[in-house]
């Protein structure tokens, strides 16, 4: 069972999200609903959950204000947030997890899904670039947290190669011929690096930099020969984008 407290001032989104919970994910127990920060805080402090769903937007303290006030993390998050472009790019790039409101079930049974299977507590990093990219606007991206099964590795983007699907898993191949394998299926991390403009899907199976292709072999999708010396396959869906984009 997986203890988790609500944090929201909105009344209609926390009934909404309690009866989502109930209706979708039967493991997690809601054990505190909290109308503002301060209150959160104190029940956390009380109640040691195991996850919190944490509204960015609240008057008086919001959510990442509320992080601050711990040096470390011992939950989970799932943050919660209308659309806001930018709290959710620092999200994404930090790899931590985030809903939309209003809510969808398959995201939401996505997320427990996450939380339930991850091996290792968001680590302090993590949330020291979220907090720093929130705090400073105009700081320009540059590193991703990657999950690993063994906690995290942050790395700039640009020292990724291509991107390569395992099933749930996808593996990162870097400049300095390192591989990584992160715990997010292509699709996530799709997501995760679709700020950085030189990425771009070219096949179901590969995410690669734009910037490391050295060449581009013609045929029905074609292929890319990458500054790693490997090769990479086009699908002949995507050719079309991959040519634009060259």
């Amino acid at each position: 069972m997986i203890k988790a407290i609500l944090i929201d001032d909105e009344a209609h989104c926390l009934d909404t999200l309690s009866i989502l919970l109930h209706e979708y994910c039967p493991d997690v127990q809601i054990i505190a609903r909290c109308r503002s920060g301060n209150e959160g805080l104190q029940a956390i402090k009380k109640s040691k959950p195991d996850l919190i769903f944490l509204d960015i937007e609240m008057p008086g303290m919001n959510g990442f204000e509320l992080l601050e006030q711990f040096t470390e993390i011992p939950f989970a998050i799932i943050f919660t947030t209308s659309y806001d472009q930018y709290a959710i790019k620092a999200i994404r790039f930090s790899a931590l997890d985030y809903l939309l409101k209003p809510v969808d079930p398959n995201e939401l049974t996505g997320a427990i899904k996450k939380v339930r299977e991850q091996r290792h507590l968001p680590i302090a990093e993590q949330f020291q670039m979220l907090l720093k990219q929130i705090q400073n606007k105009d700081h320009q991206f540059n590193k991703i947290a990657v999950p690993t099964v063994e906690g995290f590795e942050l790395i700039p983007a640009d020292e990724v190669i291509r991107c390569e699907a395992d099933d749930n898993y996808t593996h990162l191949f870097l400049k300095n011929k390192s591989k990584i394998t992160a715990c997010r299926t292509l699709k996530e991390m799709e997501e995760q690096l679709r700020d950085f403009p030189f990425f771009i899907r070219v096949h179901h199976s590969y995410l690669v930099n734009l910037n490391e292709v050295t060449k581009y072999i013609r045929g029905e999708g074609g292929y890319l020969v990458m500054s790693d010396g490997s090769t990479v396959n086009v699908s002949r869906s995507r050719k079309e984008e991959l040519l634009k984009r060259f």
